[in-house]
């Protein structure tokens, strides 16, 4: 089947950055395409090819109302949509416009982030588990900014593991808040990015945004609030209980990690793998699972987490670098430390 679909506007953004945005949408729906004149010819099966007409009608409605797409947003926005024949370009474009974030507005860039945002809208304890640069911490931030922002909680608990990535960092000096902020500061981030500095700064003075270890949660209630529990993979199984049996009436917790970077030392369980085999089938808990199609970094990160992968499915990798939430796990690292060397005999005292 063929069709055609006249573009009167916006068509570098259409074909985007080397033509990839063209090239996703051939290569998603399997079509081919080809400008002539000002019109784009579509070629392939018949509901392929309506499907590739409706989102181009979509994109050039949008082009004439005056929306403006943003570097990679298009981009993204085709990646969901040439993935869930449910959602249109124009849904998936509007949503993004009720979204408001403090001084952001923000749309799902992929089928799984559509989801996420969803089932934190809807569950009171979300788990949200896939590889880095999915955008776990950074939407369920802007979603905690919102709920912030509109009243519907009266603070916000940003937490995490202090462990360090695989290196030894030594004494830290400062206080013991400046202690722990280096492992906090991707929570920082992502809230400097949605509000103004001074507003972050007047709402961490007056406790309203509080970010801290694990460690300070213990013993606490945590009524009308929005936890997240960032980079989970590094808890532990005790922890992992605590922290998500801190959560007190009117309040929301998302449980954010990547199991497939796990800094524990060898022979630890992972606390959100066993918070996955215990809860799972649990009424108002959510599992949202991001794959490498939700990357929104540089394209190049998509397919360095694809090739990890794959190696990880080559080489067997343990139980720690794979998450099956249809089966209980097991803890078998299967690792064994060598023993210690016996200590040298003492030379007798000479004469």
């Amino acid at each position: 089947m063929k069709a055609s679909v006249r573009i009167s506007r916006g068509v570098e953004s259409l074909f985007g950055t080397r033509d990839e945005n063209i090239r996703l949408l051939e290569s998603g729906l399997s079509v081919h395409t080809q400008l002539v004149d000002n019109s784009l010819e579509i070629e392939g099966e018949a509901n392929n090819v309506s499907r590739a007409e409706s989102i181009l009608e979509d994109y050039n409605a949008l082009v004439r109302e005056g929306h403006i797409f943003n570097n990679g947003d298009l981009n993204s926005y085709l990646r969901v949509v040439t993935l869930d024949p449910e959602v249109s370009l124009r849904a998936l474009v509007a949503s993004g416009r009720q979204r408001n974030f403090g001084k952001k507005a923000l749309a799902p860039k992929s089928v799984n982030q559509r989801r996420y945002l969803e089932a934190i809208e809807r569950n009171d304890l979300v788990f949200g588990i896939g590889p880095a640069g999915t955008g776990k911490t950074y939407l369920a931030v802007a979603m905690a900014v919102s709920a912030l922002m509109n009243k519907q909680v009266a603070r916000i608990i940003l937490t995490r593991p202090a462990v360090e990535a695989g290196e030894r960092l030594g004494f830290l000096p400062g206080t013991l808040q400046e202690k722990v902020d280096p492992y906090l500061r991707p929570l920082y981030d992502a809230l400097y990015d949605m509000l103004d500095s001074e507003r972050v700064e007047k709402l961490l003075e007056r406790n309203v945004i509080e970010v801290a270890p694990i460690a300070f949660m213990r013993g606490r209630t945590l009524n009308d609030s929005f936890i997240i529990l960032d980079e989970a993979q590094n808890s532990t199984a005790e922890q992992m209980k605590m922290v998500i049996t801190r959560q007190g009436f009117n309040s929301k917790m998302v449980v954010n990690g990547d199991v497939t970077q796990i800094d524990l030392p060898t022979g630890r369980r992972s606390g959100l793998m066993d918070a996955v085999d215990v809860l799972k089938g649990v009424e108002g808990i959510s599992f949202v699972q991001f794959d490498d199609r939700d990357v929104v970094r540089h394209t190049l990160v998509q397919r360095i987490v694809k090739a990890y992968e794959r190696w990880n499915d080559t080489i067997g990798a343990g139980r720690q670098l794979s998450l099956k939430l249809a089966e209980p796990g097991e803890n078998g690292n299967g690792e064994g430390r060598a023993a210690p060397a016996a200590p040298a005999p003492e030379a007798a005292p000479q004469a």
